[in-house]
């Protein structure tokens, strides 16, 4: 007999939970930070603190470098993520839309990948799975509407974070239909340098280059670069390679509510009793829409 097939390792069984936790939270911190520091040079600090870290690592382990013609690949989708995706998802918060909301607008992105993906990548779309999203989609749709009240909505910050969403679909489209397996040293490296090399110019040439440097700066900087450039992105791309982009872009639908409550936390901003009862909508929706078939 043959031996049964290993189980997932660990890590990948932990994925999931670290990912939307981490993911999340980085709504708030980049409210917070963005208070000091306009969008674009923040992000090009923050891809620079990336860089700072990974570069020496890199010199100690060597790790090994992506084949030539896998570069473009891993490039290409470091430039939706890194440049189009973070940088109209900052510049919508900065001109007046609430984290919530942004984190509700990103919360689309399961559906334009469930749409995408039996045209761009042959994957099925269970009617099962359809449900799932729906009810994720209405449960996140709640924890912004409990908050309608106290909120302004910013339509200039509509349309940015839109474009942020159309940047991430294509990102998770991509990976799953071009992705290589790539050292996560090497692959953020080079996704980081095309960050860096196009937001600097981006950042000099839009923007008076403001940043004050406050505690809550640092905090906020720190956070970013860790927990959102160095982890969350890296789990994110190797859960991409490793199931369907619908499975796991519904991942997706927990990020309004847990950023809603991470602001609660970090932030004071008051979580009314419904935004309960949608977190427990959208927590629903995700475990249908990612249940095994």
């Amino acid at each position: 007999m043959s031996a049964p097939p290993p189980g997932r390792p660990l890590w990948l069984r932990l994925a999931p939970l670290l990912f939307v936790l981490l993911w999340s939270s980085g709504f708030a911190f980049a409210k917070l930070g963005l208070e000091d520091a306009d969008p674009l040079t923040f992000l090009t600090l923050r891809y620079a603190a990336v860089l700072v870290i990974l570069l020496p690592v890199a010199l100690v382990m060597r790790p090994a470098w992506p084949k030539r013609g896998d570069w473009k690949h891993i490039a290409a989708v470091g430039f939706l993520i890194q440049v189009v995706y973070f940088s109209f998802s900052y510049v919508a918060v900065t001109v007046g839309l609430s984290a919530s909301a942004n984190a509700l607008i990103a919360a689309l992105q399961p559906i334009l990948v469930a749409l995408a993906s039996p045209l761009m990548l042959g994957e099925r779309v269970s009617t099962k799975r359809w449900l799932g999203l729906i009810f994720g989609l209405g449960g996140a749709a709640l924890v912004i509407l409990a908050r309608a009240a106290v909120e302004t909505t910013s339509f200039l910050g509509v349309f940015y974070s839109v474009l942020a969403l159309l940047g991430l679909t294509a990102a998770s489209l991509y990976e799953r239909r071009f992705g290589v397996e790539a050292n996560p040293i090497s692959a953020n490296i080079i996704q980081y340098l095309v960050g860096f090399g196009l937001m600097l110019p981006l950042a000099a040439a839009l923007e008076p280059m403001r940043v004050e440097v406050t505690v809550d700066f640092a905090i906020a900087l720190a956070y970013l670069v860790l927990a959102n450039s160095l982890v969350s992105v890296t789990l994110l791309l190797a859960m991409l390679r490793r199931g369907e982009a619908a499975r796991v872009s519904s991942l997706f639908f927990l990020t309004p509510p847990t950023a809603a409550l991470v602001a609660a936390l970090l932030l004071g901003e008051a979580l009314p009793p419904l935004a309960w009862v949608g977190m427990a909508l959208a927590a629903g929706g995700v475990a249908l829409a990612t249940r095994g078939r």
